[in-house]
């Protein structure tokens, strides 16, 4: 089965809420971190090796799937939409200040005390940021720096025609509109918020602002 849709941002861009409005237009379902996390661990071998270079037949490791979003294929976005050419590249994004708040206040943290026995997982997703992304985590400059590097390349490396970029404040109209399908009579989905994340994570909520 051949993805539909290329998810080229990275996570804390919306992608959760991406992943059920995907699932929801094209009746199918969107591969996520959560796949790895909380999902289908079974998966993590076949994307280990792509992270240590090996070769990956990428219809097999997605088959079952009619999109992805998230890491760690938004790290893989080219091989991805090679593999997928008639797939439409979405890069979901946000302000550089406000991803790296929600990242490191959610997903940078599991690093130093992942789920357990999602070690191994972790590592080699801290392997996959070094190589292709950044892995200085607590360095607010240089992630963000790597944030707008990566999605400058998405820019740069996919056809304009090919190519929605899509905040999380633009909700189904663009992406119905390049789909082709009708758009929804109900509100798009939110989820994951900070704290959701850090409890799936194991983590304790962070203080609500009075």
């Amino acid at each position: 089965m051949a993805l539909k849709v290329v998810g080229a941002g990275v996570g804390r861009t919306g992608t959760a809420s991406l992943k059920l409005a995907l699932e929801q237009l094209l009746g199918g379902r969107c591969h996520h971190m959560f796949e790895m996390v909380a999902g289908d661990p079974a998966q993590v071998p076949g994307w280990t090796n792509a992270i240590e270079g090996r070769d990956v037949d990428w219809q097999k490791l997605l088959s079952g799937y009619v999109a992805q979003v998230d890491w760690p294929g938004a790290s893989f976005w080219r091989e991805l939409s090679a593999a997928n050419p008639d797939a439409l590249v979405l890069l979901s994004t946000r302000d550089a200040d406000s991803w790296y708040r929600s990242a490191s206040n959610t997903i940078f943290n599991v690093f130093d005390n992942p789920p357990p026995g999602r070690e191994p997982w972790f590592a080699a997703v801290r392997r996959m940021f070094r190589e292709r992304f950044s892995d200085d985590l607590e360095n607010p400059a240089a992630m963000m720096d790597a944030f707008e590097r990566h999605n400058a390349e998405v820019r740069a490396g996919v056809a304009a025609g090919r190519l929605l970029e899509w905040t999380a404040a633009d909700g189904w109209e663009p992406i119905c509109e390049r789909l082709g399908v009708a758009v929804p009579d109900e509100a798009f989905p939110t989820t994951n918020s900070t704290n959701e994340t850090r409890a799936m994570l194991g983590m304790s909520p962070l203080p609500q602002a009075g």
